[in-house]
């Protein structure tokens, strides 16, 4: 059985408090012990259970990962000409999913080689992490965590939103990084856009770093690069004051 995985003792909210209140945003490294998160990682970068999941045309799609990356090259080229054209001014993600609180809810625990990543779900809806999260944000109502593990490959992206979503009840969006190493001209940055155009901030996909946003922000994961050697590996979600009605 997987032991519980628990935060980094180190941390401390009250400290980290003061900063996130500034920009309603922080990126905290080493947010779990050395060893869970290598454990962690090492499940995301192996045989995980990912599907594919794109979003075009207004429409949220997944498929398996066999169908899409051994789809005929004319079909291929429909479809990177459409996200091409989509992608300009709409709303449009494509990366591989595995979507754990769908699964975990469902009573459908994989257990063994996938265990150390649903034990990431017990631990983000677990007392002491929320209450870290409520100490973290100021925010008293933070109650409930879901959680989808994603794998950005190159060319992958997510183009900008806010992540406002009626009934949803999200207070803060998060993402918890597990790739082990990145450099910032692969893409795969987390940014924020400022009004004025130019990005306000901008966050690399750390190992072990939690970066954590209050909703709504209008925030994108940049395209990844074809020459970067490893996939974008996270684990995000959104911090709700309530489960979905």
């Amino acid at each position: 059985m997987t032991a519980p995985l628990v935060l980094n003792p180190a941390l401390d909210p009250v400290a980290l408090a003061k900063a996130f209140a500034r920009n309603g945003r922080l990126h905290i490294p080493g947010i779990l012990p050395d060893a869970q998160a290598a454990a962690v990682g090492a499940v995301l970068a192996g045989d995980a259970p990912w599907t594919r999941a794109v979003q075009i045309g207004g429409r949220a799609l997944d498929t398996t990962i066999e169908a899409w990356d051994g789809m005929p090259a004319e079909h291929r080229a429909v479809l990177d000409t459409a996200t091409r054209e989509a992608a300009r001014s709409g709303f449009l993600y494509q990366f591989d999913a595995w979507r754990l609180s769908d699964e975990v809810e469902a009573g459908k625990r994989r257990g063994g080689f996938c265990a150390p990543v649903e034990a990431v779900y017990d631990l983000i809806n677990s007392p002491p992490y929320l209450a870290f999260i409520r100490t973290l944000t100021g925010e008293p109502d933070a109650v409930y965590c879901d959680a989808m593990a994603t794998r950005y490959r190159p060319g992958d992206f997510l183009t900008t939103h806010t992540d406002a979503a009626e009934g949803k009840h999200r207070l803060f969006a998060f993402v918890l990084n597990f790739t082990p190493v990145w450099r910032p001209d692969w893409g795969g940055l987390l940014i924020f856009p400022g009004a004025d155009g130019h990005i306000d901030e901008g966050y690399v996909p750390t190992f072990n770093a939690l970066n954590i946003f209050r909703v709504p922000a209008p925030h994108t994961v940049t395209q990844v690069a074809s020459f970067a050697s490893a996939p974008r590996l996270s684990i995000t979600g959104w911090i709700r004051s309530a489960r979905d009605a």
